[in-house]
Formats: C-alpha cells, sequence, structure tokens
C-alpha cells in the first residue's frame, strides 16, 4: 500500500512516499482505508525522535484518521465493515490502511466528512480527559489555554466554553486573534508583544486562573505559575516551546493549588470502556455542531513534508489534514 514513511528519526528530511505492507487487525483491533488524516505537532516531534516512543523504521507517522472500515478483529463490537469511522492510534495514519484498537475508534455522524472526522479524536479526547475528567472545570471558572490557535488548543478554547467556563486564549501571534474568538475565547493574550502576567491579573481583576492549560512550557510556563488562584489546577499538556520547565513548589504550596499531568494516551490504553465512552460523546457534539472542528489547509498525501513544516514553525491554526484517497 501507498504510504509516507519515515525512514529516520531526523526530522522532514527522512519522509518519503513509499510502499508498506498492510497491516493487519488484532482481536481488539479495526482495519480501516483511511480517506483523511491530520497532522499533529505529536508526529512532528515523533519523525524528529523528540518523543517518549520510537517506533520501528521505517514507519507511518499520523495519529489520527477517518476513513472505512474494511474489517475487525473476532472481539470487536463498536464498530463493523463499512462504517465510517475516525480513529486515533500512535502511528500509522499517513498510510492508505492502518489499524486502531476498537475504543479508539468512533463512528462518523453521518454530517462530518472524512477532513473533518480525521481531525476529532485526538485533539477532543486530549481536551475532554483534562477539563472533564483531571480538571472537573466546573461552569463559571476562568480556564486559560496556551497555544490556543493549533489544534489542541482550540479544542481545549471549544470544550471549555461548551463546559460554561470563562476562556482567555494565549495565543502567539496576533493573527491567530480572531479564530479563537470564533471558537470560544471570551478574552485573548498574545504572549509574543504582551506583559502576560499583568494581562492576566488584569482581565482576572486579581484573582488568577482557576485552571491553566499548558501546551508551550519555557518562560510562559515560568509566568503562568505566578498567575494561579487558591485551589487552582495546573496542567502541563506538552513542551511546544522545546523548553521543559521546572516548578518552585513552594508555588502551588502557597496557593494550594495542583500540578496536573495529562497523557491522554496512556489514559487511553489504561482505561479503555472510559476513552470510548468519552469518544462517542464527543463525536455526538461534534454532529450536533456544539464543537467545531477547524481545518486549516488539505494537501495530498505526498505533501506531508509541507505539513510538517507548518507545524514546526507553528503556522497551522487549527488542523492540516492530509487527503489519502
Amino acid at each position: 500500500m501507498r504510504a509516507m514513511l519515515c525512514n529516520a528519526f531526523e526530522g522532514i528530511g527522512a519522509l518519503s512516499l513509499g510502499e508498506a505492507p498492510e497491516p493487519r487487525p488484532a482481536a481488539d483491533e479495526v482495519l480501516i482505508d483511511v480517506h483523511a488524516a491530520s497532522v499533529s505537532y505529536m508526529d512532528y516531534l515523533m519523525i524528529c525522535g523528540g518523543y517518549q516512543m520510537r517506533p520501528n523504521l521505517p514507519y507511518a507517522p499520523g495519529t489520527d484518521a477517518a476513513g472505512v472500515v474494511i474489517a475487525c478483529g473476532e472481539r470487536v463490537d463498536r464498530v463493523r465493515p463499512g462504517d465510517r469511522v475516525s480513529c486515533e492510534n500512535w502511528f500509522g495514519g499517513f498510510a492508505e490502511r492502518m489499524v486502531a484498537k476498537s475504543w479508539k475508534t468512533a463512528r462518523l455522524p453521518d454530517n462530518v466528512d472524512f477532513v473533518a472526522g480525521s481531525t476529532i479524536l485526538h485533539v477532543y479526547l486530549t481536551a475532554w480527559y483534562a477539563l472533564v475528567d483531571r480538571a472537573r472545570l466546573t461552569a463559571g471558572e476562568t480556564v486559560l489555554v496556551t497555544g490556543a490557535g493549533g489544534g489542541v488548543g482550540l479544542a481545549f478554547v471549544e470544550l471549555a466554553h461548551l463546559l460554561g467556563a470563562r476562556v482567555i486564549a494565549a495565543v502567539g501571534a496576533a493573527a491567530k486573534a480572531a479564530i479563537v474568538r470564533e471558537h470560544g475565547a471570551d478574552e485573548v493574550v498574545d504572549y509574543s508583544c504582551e506583559d502576560v502576567r499583568q494581562r492576566v491579573k488584569t482581565i482576572t481583576g486579581g484573582e488568577g486562573l482557576d485552571v491553566c492549560v499548558e501546551n508551550v512550557g519555557g518562560p510562559l510556563f515560568a509566568a503562568l505559575v505566578r498567575l494561579m488562584r487558591w485551589n487552582g489546577r495546573l496542567l502541563p499538556i506538552g513542551f511546544a516551546s522545546g523548553e521543559v520547565p521546572s516548578l518552585a513548589m513552594n508555588l502551588p504550596l502557597i496557593k494550594n493549588y495542583s500540578i496536573v499531568g495529562i497523557f491522554t494516551g496512556a489514559w487511553t490504553e489504561r482505561f479503555p470502556d472510559e476513552a470510548a465512552r468519552a469518544a462517542d460523546a464527543v463525536m455526538a457534539w461534534v454532529g450536533q455542531g456544539k464543537l467545531r472542528p477547524r481545518v486549516d489547509q488539505v494537501l495530498p498525501l505526498e505533501r506531508a513534508a509541507e505539513a510538517m513544516s507548518a507545524i514546526a514553525d507553528r503556522s497551522v491554526m487549527g488542523r492540516t489534514v492530509l487527503s489519502v484517497r
């Protein structure tokens, strides 16, 4: 089958279009004819060797995809051949066929196409697990999301808004302000040119943040750890700046706030039934128009390197999608 392959953990230059053996589903897996696959920052980190997982080389990147089920393992009862689905795996989406665990597969509503469908599970399940399960977000609380213009960040903005929170979107470029407002942000902070600490104090009347979703790390994280409210929850999601920060533990002690780690991939593996229920709930909300995946651009599979470059330079607003079929 045709696939975009990573041949070495050396970044974008190690990608090439080629042929790969067709995967076979295990007893708890689904085999999918891939029609579209979205491109994530996790995909980029993995091809660079910067992610905690290193698949056997060569491999097809791609965490998120959408297509049609063509075969199911004997223990699969969530979907059946012929179903249109959204699916996710650690890798494999940038190919004509991929496998996914049954609990990482959800039927697409009739009004959701494959392009939009390929962007759903990774970003919205991350937001769901973080806000609903780990942070226990309640209506009326104030949430700040960093990296809010990207795929994961926008999902957090949307879901926090849907849950009734006051949402502050922190972005790294003025061009992203309008997009985050369209998706539910009440306030926008541009950390490329604004004093984040002072702006957040002004927006919150000096009260600080109930929940902080931190995707960036580095100096931005250092500013935000001093802006948490009493009993707040600080959620490290990732470190797009490349700098993994440290924290003086007297800060959460004084404010009585919690540091809540978020590793959605591990959660879906350890608690598959919970993950499957969350996937179905997210998919229903997308079908009802309550969550609106944003597709920045659609490129053919052979232009995967270009899509990865856009991820690397943080110019993507929402998700870039590769058309596989």
